[in-house]
């Protein structure tokens, strides 16, 4: 099992050789391709707790562990803010500490110029904050567009409800501070398993709709009910197979 902490400041390579030199915790890219290449288990544990920083650097990160064939497993123990958040979207399985917080915004930079460089500026930021949006959206099935605005709103989320809108999986600790108690001669699916699966099932849903928006706009793509009933039964078989895998 490989362990790679996501500490301190989000930088890239060069960066990162100044933060190491006085001392002050860094994650970059460099530091997770060693991390990943020391090991030979089959899970990667990421352990977040980190205000963010450089988008691009995130992105790398991001690539680096969402690419890899081992399971990631993110483990967000404090605060993941900015560009830490979309790091820990990479997690095949992402848990959230009862004290912890995910905060998401929009991207910000320094500038100077003429109007038209302030333009480009502009667009390039909204550019970056799409791409953020699609890092969130692979995660929880939300709609770009909605998570777009709760980033204009700079959105912070408790762990209840990082997990109600799949930011997260599961809540640390959980099971063992609220052991479920059964009087049963037949095995009960796991408490666990059954908010997995409504989790799931919610962004099935979200998926779903934005679907068959979609679909409706477009004539020339409709579904025969055959087909219809064929994917939804391939869906709930997949949402089946996540909730107990």
């Amino acid at each position: 099992m490989t362990v790679i902490n996501v500490k301190g400041a989000v930088v890239d390579n060069e960066t990162s050789v100044l933060y190491d030199w006085l001392g002050m915790d860094c994650v970059s890219p460099n530091k997770v391709t060693a991390g990943m290449a020391d090991s030979d288990g089959e899970e990667i544990v990421v352990n977040v707790a980190s205000n963010g920083g450089d988008v691009f650097a995130a992105s790398e990160i991001y690539s680096m562990l969402r690419s890899d064939e081992r399971r990631v497993v993110v483990n967000i123990q404090g605060l993941a803010a900015s560009a830490a958040s979309v790091i820990a979207m990479a997690g095949d399985q992402v848990n959230i500490s009862p004290t912890a917080q995910i905060m998401i915004h929009q991207a910000s930079t320094m500038s100077e110029g003429n109007q038209d460089d302030m333009a480009k500026t502009i667009n390039a930021l909204k550019g970056i904050d799409e791409s953020i949006a699609s890092a969130y959206e692979a995660k929880t099935g939300i709609d770009q567009g909605q998570l777009l605005n709760m980033m204009s709103d700079e959105t912070w989320l408790g762990a209840k409800e990082a997990v109600d809108k799949g930011f997260a999986d599961e809540i640390m600790f959980q099971e063992s501070q609220a052991p479920q108690l059964l009087n049963a001669v037949e095995g009960v699916i796991p408490k666990a398993s059954v908010s997995k699966f409504l989790n799931l099932m919610a962004k099935a849903s979200n998926k779903e709709q934005i679907a068959s928006d979609k679909t409706e706009k477009s004539e020339t793509e409709e579904m025969t009910n055959e087909s219809r009933l064929t994917d939804l039964r391939n869906q709930k078989a997949a949402i089946l197979l996540a909730t107990f895998n």
